[in-house]
């Protein structure tokens, strides 16, 4: 029996120090490798976001602008792992700081040295932001660095696998053990019976009862005996057969797991590849966008100092005791201030009209407009610039088109193009106007000149801010960006722009924009605005008197005619928001009709001035504007406007909405004599 415990003890601790040892090394394997890939994507991600913030923050540093540097690291809300991140300038002093919610707002006091670092915890990045060689400051970075957490979690399940992966192993031992030892204790059992009886005759039959009886039946004895230990070898061997088939399984098994878990972290390589490419896109956008930024800027530099260099030296001869100057050197010198000074106003104008158009901030007013008078205003407005160099003005004599556009806007475009038509165009040129339909929906105005013409490359970067139509001697003034101005305000009315050109020949510039019906008073609205007349009209005391603010004059028409059919009422106008308040101060109308896209001040805020004035408080107002959108409704409701009415006008609605005006002004005005 003892020989019999030592075989299996044996035995069972083999089998289970082996197992120990496999699921030990398997299990540190992969944590390993694990720790290893968290460690690398952890430090790569960090190192990524660092050099990301750092590209986007040389502007920032370079402007000293905090703000921008603020709003680079709220980035970093996307990255919930990060606790807190800052920038550093250059003399290693906080510039801004982002710190997540519910985290610890401390940060170094200094810049240290550069690369990862690890504290109580958490991971640290410092990362320097160079831009040109030229050291701007530091990027440092603050995030969750969970490795030891991981470590103690791998404990726990390798010892949540360990124990029931043991216990598996103990319990194949026991019937291994029973399969393995069982036959051996046999034959040592069968062997001590046969040595211990010395019976080999329980299968051979007695021949004889002399000496060879006696053999054979030793022989048969020793036969069975064989016959016995063979099926017993025979059934173990199938025994084993099934546990090598099974193993085998167990074995196939663990490679599919494999290969699943190399599948698995094959995609997850690719995942973070593409995280990568996009991140490096990303940086390689906001590089781009940072030194078209830079190159606009220092244009707008060049530009700006070029006309205040004139104002500022000319200003100093005249202020200066050390440089007398004559009475006609003197009014020469104002004259060159001047006129520096208006190229220095339009520059900053156009600036400002981009910036707006860049924001989103122009709103429009869309309605029907005459190309003719239009194109006669302008005409009007360039035939001094063109007779001072001597070109001619050759516009059509009648252009009987109109498209659907903001009318100031449009006035705009084809002024800036007349001028650069002037402006390029050789001593003794011509400048032709024309317009006609290109398709059924569609108008098409067009400017030629006869001036130089442009090759095709300063074409392709003719509507660049700050591009003087590809002029590069810069003997003509102008800003640069008129044309770009003028290309987003013609896409904003929904219409296009181009350009062809030949050298030695003059260019051509064409807009195109939707067709339109203009607006007409139908033949029987007389009558229909006379039948809705209230019927107290004819005995007011006075007429009604209504300020109509409008820069659009064929708007004001319109209104003016629909107006004559009320002789219960009286129109006042003002073309602008400025002069329609002080109009409304003055002659106090009892209502004010006010348009919203006005030059100056816009609808808007004249209602709030008017509002803010004890004199004007009590005038309703109605909105008569193209901004038709229910967000502008809502808007100019809440604002407080009495009504609020759409372009194109509708007759009934725009005669309601009066004489429902009159009648609260008179049902007003009876409550003040009741009381």
């Amino acid at each position: 029996m003892i020989a019999l415990r030592s075989l299996r003890q044996k035995l069972l601790g083999v089998v289970m120090l082996s197992t120990l040892v496999a699921l030990l090394v398997s299990l540190a394997t992969i944590v390993v490798y694990d720790l290893r890939a968290y460690h690398q994507s952890v430090t790569s991600d960090m190192a990524t976001q660092a050099e990301l913030i750092g590209h986007m923050s040389t502007a920032a540093l370079a402007f000293d602008d905090q703000r921008l540097a603020k709003e680079t690291l709220a980035l970093l809300r996307l990255r919930p792992k990060v606790n807190a991140g800052a920038i550093f300038n250059a003399k290693g002093k906080l510039f801004a700081s982002y710190v997540a919610p519910g985290q610890d707002e401390h940060f170094p006091t200094g810049v240290q040295e550069e690369g990862v670092h690890y504290e109580d915890g958490k991971l640290t990045l410092f990362r320097r932001i160079v831009d040109n060689g030229e050291t701007l400051g530091t990027v440092y970075l603050r995030a969750e660095y969970e490795m030891v957490g991981r470590i103690g979690d791998y404990a726990t399940i390798a010892l949540l696998v360990m124990l029931p992966a043991m216990a598996i192993a103990y319990l194949i031992m026991s019937r291994t053990d029973f399969i393995i030892t069982r036959p051996i204790l046999d034959i040592r059992d069968v062997a001590r019976d046969v040595i211990a009886t010395g019976d080999y005759s329980r299968r051979a039959a007695p021949t004889s009862e002399d000496e060879v009886a006696q053999l054979v039946e030793s022989f048969n004895t020793m036969l069975s005996e064989i016959e016995a230990r063979a099926k017993e070898l025979e059934s173990s061997n199938l025994e084993l057969a099934r546990e090598a088939e099974q193993r085998a399984q167990a074995q196939h098994e663990i490679m599919r797991l494999n290969e699943a878990l190399e599948e698995r972290v094959h995609e997850r390589t690719l995942q973070l590849e593409a995280i990568n490419g996009e991140l490096a896109m990303a940086m390689e956008e906001a590089k781009s966008a940072n030194q078209a930024k830079s190159a606009f800027l220092s244009s707008m530099s060049h530009e700006l100092r070029t006309p205040l260099n004139a104002i500022l030296g000319f200003a100093q001869i005249l202020t200066s005791d050390k440089l007398p100057s004559t009475l006609a050197q003197k009014k020469e010198f104002a004259n060159h201030i001047l006129k520096s000074g208006r190229h220095l106003l339009t520059l900053i104008n156009e600036i400002l009209d981009l910036a707006k158009i860049e924001s989103g901030a122009v709103a429009l007013s869309m309605e029907p407009v005459d190309l003719g008078e239009i194109l006669q205003e302008c005409q009007t407005m360039t035939a001094p610039l063109a007779g001072n160099r001597g070109i001619r003005l050759l516009f059509p004599p009648r252009c009987e088109i109109n498209v659907a556009a903001d009318r100031t806007r449009l006035k705009q475009i084809l002024l800036n193009l007349l001028s650069n038509a002037i402006k390029y165009n050789r001593e003794g040129g011509a400048v032709v106007v024309d317009c006609s339909m290109q398709a059924p929906d569609m108008a098409r105005l067009s400017v030629q000149d006869t001036g130089m013409g442009l090759k095709p490359e300063q074409i392709a970067q003719l509507f660049q801010p700050f591009n003087r139509l590809g002029q590069e001697t810069g003997a003509e003034e102008g800003t640069g960006i008129g044309l770009v101005v003028t290309k987003r305000l013609v896409e904003l009315m929904g219409g296009v722009i181009g350009v062809s050109s030949s050298q030695g020949v003059g260019s051509m510039f064409w807009i195109e924009l939707r067709a339109a019906e203009p607006l007409r008073l139908l033949p029987d609205a007389g009558q229909a605005i006379a039948d809705a007349m209230p019927a107290d009209a004819p005995t007011q005391s006075r007429p009604t008197t209504l300020l109509y603010v409008e820069d659009n004059p064929a708007n004001l028409k319109l209104v003016q005619e629909i107006i004559s059919f009320r002789p219960d009422l009286h129109l006042v106008s003002a073309p602008d928001g400025h002069l329609g308040i002080e109009l409304a101060r003055v002659h106090q109308p009892d209502i004010i009709l006010m348009d919203i896209n006005l030059p100056g001040v816009n609808g808007i805020d004249a209602l709030k001035l008017l509002k803010a004035d004890p004199r004007t408080s009590h005038i309703p107002v109605i909105a008569l504007t193209a901004n038709a959108m229910p967000r502008d409704v809502e808007k100019g409701i809440a604002a407080g406007f009495f009504r609020y009415l759409i372009k194109p006008i509708n007759i009934d609605e725009f005669t309601d909405a009066i004489n429902s005006t009159i009648a609260h002004l008179a049902e007003r005005k009876a409550t003040k004599v009741g009381t």
